[in-house]
């Protein structure tokens, strides 16, 4: 099939929202707005509120164009609030990581390729690492390329800050199990390094969801986070959710910023900002009932 679809003036594109069922309170302010923010960008955020199992799309609930704004501009606050709270984890993760085996294995433990399980899967890291030592043009890189010859690459505290937080969390579950790895996973709460693991790489999705500004609100995430079973811990009393949806890995983000950074107030600025949307419709976010009652949500 071939597309055919038409570009559509701005104009165009209100009278074609208007005929749909859309309201407008504004329509001088709408396109302001779609000039600024592209139909199809926001045509993520009136998806849920249109039947589309037609062709015409028809809005199947009495709603308005700055009702659509506000989701919107909803989103895009809890993408800047998620992607806050995960550069303190990442950090943390970074640090733990590097000082636990550097203590055991030293400055460069990251090419000992005796600690890590695969090692075609360690060749392929190491060679996207060494790209991105490369790229970089942070000032501890340079000093040290100018510095010293051996060994060629720097040290893994210079290293790994530079590393995406795909490859850092590829890196650590291609490690080998050992006491450094479950002594970095008792760090942050979880009794077993695999479920460690499984939230670093669903922790890299996200950060490249709200990095890249893609919509988050009601996301069904690819890389999903484990549950823990037997977490140091209280984690969720209702662990029938589901793990694709937003609320499950807000909560593994909660549970770790409350180890690694007490007194953060990210529980308290994401009910406000739900409770400050009435599109929200938590249910789509995969928030269950009662989940504030819920001990990593209370504080």
């Amino acid at each position: 099939m071939n597309y055919s679809k038409p570009s559509l003036s701005i104009l165009q594109q209100i009278a074609l929202l208007k005929q749909r069922g859309l309201a407008f309170k504004d329509e001088q302010k709408a396109a302001h707005y779609l000039s600024n923010i592209s139909y199809y960008r926001l045509r993520a955020y009136t998806y849920p509120f249109q039947d589309n199992t037609r062709p015409d799309h028809p809005f199947i609930k009495p709603i308005t164009f700055e009702d659509i704004i506000d989701l919107y501009v909803f989103d895009r606050k809890l993408r800047l609030l998620v992607f806050d709270a995960l550069e303190k984890i990442e950090i943390a993760l970074r640090t733990k990581i590097i000082y636990q085996y550097a203590l055991n294995y030293g400055s460069h433990w990251y090419e000992n390729v005796s600690l890590y399980k695969k090692q075609h899967r360690f060749i392929n890291d190491m060679n996207k690492l060494y790209d991105e030592i490369d790229r970089s043009s942070e000032t501890f890189i340079k000093h040290y390329k100018k510095t010293y010859t051996q060994p060629v690459n720097p040290p893994a505290w210079m290293s790994l800050e530079v590393s995406s937080m795909g490859l850092l969390s590829k890196l650590f579950e291609n490690l080998k199990m050992g006491p450094e790895k479950k002594q970095i996973a008792a760090a942050f709460g979880l009794a077993h390094p695999i479920v460690l693991e499984s939230w670093m790489h669903a922790f890299a999705q996200l950060r490249n969801i709200c990095a890249h500004h893609g919509r988050l609100w009601n996301r069904r995430l690819t890389t999903t986070p484990q549950l823990p079973r037997n977490s140091l811990f209280p984690f969720l009393n209702n662990t029938s959710i589901h793990t694709n949806k937003t609320y499950t890995i807000l909560s593994c983000m909660t549970y770790i910023l409350h180890l690694i950074s007490p007194g953060n107030t990210f529980n308290q600025n994401l009910k406000k900002l739900i409770d400050g949307c009435s599109l929200t419709e938590e249910k789509e976010m995969g928030f269950v009932s009662g989940w504030r009652n819920e001990p990593i949500w209370k504080e």
